[in-house]
């Protein structure tokens, strides 16, 4: 009955959402313990079929009643449902699932078997049914012990001998005294498995931050090429004016046909300006749908008023000069850290090269008891119960395949060093160009807002002038096109300021993913 018990248990089929309500809950708990509060919020990083979490997006992928998706909106919809998103979170399961398995080899391990077998003999025939089941567990000694027991049926179908049931225990362990016996080799498997985690927790926070930075960049971008079309549109309904006007002028003799040429033919390549604006709008649009995850035919537009949101909004510098930003990225930015750590990592491998030079030498011990059973299942003689105590050693004679692993590791340290000093100077280019990029941006928006300005003043009085012959049809058609351009001018450079503080918020690593997708300074929730 304890076999057929046994067979049963191991035999039937797992409950599949048993075993992976049982996974997430282990693997989930990985992850919460790995992750540092500066990190950010524990929200949208569970993998997609899996229950979400209480401040976790859940929204679908639809669009709103009136087609018109607001910026955050947008951010949300990429957060539960972009492709690229959803893959960062299962590398990250994937990882903490690695840390279960390996820090499985600490704990004991269950196993289990059985068999049937017909066996004959000179003695007869007897068939014989083996049940075997026990636990084994390695230390961090490198120590293993394991116990275990087997059942065996004999039961005879001819000849002298008598069947019965043979119980047999057995218990074995070892203990290394030289390789492998070092806590800090036996443990180096688990250790990195726990330290990957962590790189990939600290990676998947920083991808979050330079993803909400990209939903944010590339909204700003459909808007101002949709601020194009207008301003084309703009311009050409301008220029269909300019040209009647001209054309009236024309007709009463006070205006030259040349002038009214000139007009007509700015008129038309404002129309083909129409055409050209309106193919790239609707392709960015395009674009943007697939990065939302959302399908290209699906008919949206975006919150325009997200621009005149920029333009109201002062946008003032952060409060850092270059030096603190550059200070602050290097004590901060997650993928910097992961890279300090990875020294640490390799010069661990040195102790477990060395380690694997020396000889092993291990004590062994076991011990078996029998009851008054059977070990023939044909003569069925009286087993006995034995007990060993040993010592086995390998003098590891040939180290060179171990010599060159030292040699290698040696090297791979002095690799991972120049990898930091090359990746604390990236961090310090990054930080650099990023505040190089938002001074100058707003500047640029500061000289650009004033061009706008001076152009459409300008062209409001030369086509006033043109109405008295004290201006000609090139110096309108010159001013219009002056404000066409500095008013495209003024709109890119709103959004390049935009982009570039954000930009600096990422690279500094003063940016936090809020539950909705969006962000906020570290320092407004972090810093009293």
């Amino acid at each position: 009955m304890l076999c057929a018990s046994v067979c049963l248990q191991g035999c039937a089929a797992p409950k599949g959402d048993k075993v992976k309500a049982k996974v997430d809950d282990s693997v989930y708990k990985i992850i919460d313990s790995k992750w540092q509060s500066d990190f950010g919020g524990r929200d949208n990083y569970r993998v997609s079929d899996v229950t979400p979490g209480p401040n976790d997006v859940q929204i679908d992928k639809a669009i709103p009643a009136n087609g018109m998706l607001t910026l955050q909106q947008a951010v949300s919809i990429a957060t539960a449902h972009n492709r690229q998103y959803q893959l960062e979170k299962e590398n990250l399961y994937a990882k903490a699932l690695d840390l279960r398995l390996a820090r499985h080899q600490f704990e004991p391990i269950l196993f289990g078997a059985t068999s049937a077998e017909y066996i004959k003999a000179r003695g007869g025939e007897a068939t014989e049914e083996k049940t075997s089941f026990g636990v084994q567990r390695m230390f961090a000694t490198g120590a293993t012990i394991g116990a275990n027991v087997t059942l065996s049926w004999i039961d005879v179908i001819s000849g002298d001998a008598k069947g019965g049931l043979s119980r047999i225990f057995t218990v074995a362990a070892s203990q290394p005294l030289l390789r492998g016996s070092d806590p800090n080799v036996v443990l180096e498997n688990l250790t990195q498995a726990e330290r990957d985690t962590l790189y990939q927790v600290r990676l998947f926070n920083r991808f979050r931050k330079a993803f909400v930075v990209e939903i944010i960049t590339r909204y700003y971008e459909v808007l101002q090429a949709s601020d194009a079309v207008q301003n084309a549109q703009s311009n050409y309904d301008t220029l269909s004016g300019v040209y009647e006007l001209a054309e009236k002028l024309a007709n009463a003799g006070r205006l030259p046909l040349y002038e009214l040429d000139q007009a007509r033919q700015d008129m038309l390549m404002a129309s083909d300006d129409c055409l050209a604006t309106q193919k790239q709008y609707e392709q960015a649009l395009d674009e943007f749908k697939i990065v939302l995850s959302l399908p290209t035919e699906a008919k949206l537009a975006l919150d325009a008023n997200e621009l005149q949101t920029l333009r109201a909004s002062e946008m003032p510098m952060p409060a850092f000069s270059e030096t603190e930003a550059i200070e602050t990225a290097l004590a901060r930015r997650l993928d910097f850290a992961n890279t300090a750590d990875a020294i640490d990592d390799a010069q661990r491998k040195i102790i477990v090269a060395l380690d694997n030079m020396r000889p092993d030498l291990r004590l062994t011990a076991a011990t078996q008891q029998k009851n008054s059973g059977v070990s023939d299942p044909v003569t069925l003689r009286q087993a006995r119960s034995t007990a060993s105590v040993g010592a086995q050693m390998d003098l590891n004679l040939d180290k060179l395949a171990a010599e060159n692993d030292y040699r290698g590791a040696l090297l791979i340290v002095q690799q991972q060093r120049r990898e930091y000093e090359r990746m604390q100077d990236t961090v310090v280019l990054e930080v650099r160009k990023a505040y190089r990029d938002m001074t100058e941006a707003a500047d640029r928006y500061k000289v650009q807002s004033e061009a706008l300005s001076l152009a459409r003043q300008r062209f409001n009085n030369t086509i006033s002038l043109l109405g008295y012959n004290r201006a000609n049809t090139r110096d309108v058609l010159d001013a219009r096109k002056d404000l066409y351009n500095a008013q495209n001018a003024a709109t890119a450079a709103l959004v390049n300021y935009a982009v570039a503080m954000l930009d600096f918020y990422r690279d500094v690593e003063i940016m936090q993913v809020r539950p909705d997708g969006m962000w906020q300074s570290y320092f407004a929730t972090n810093v009293k």
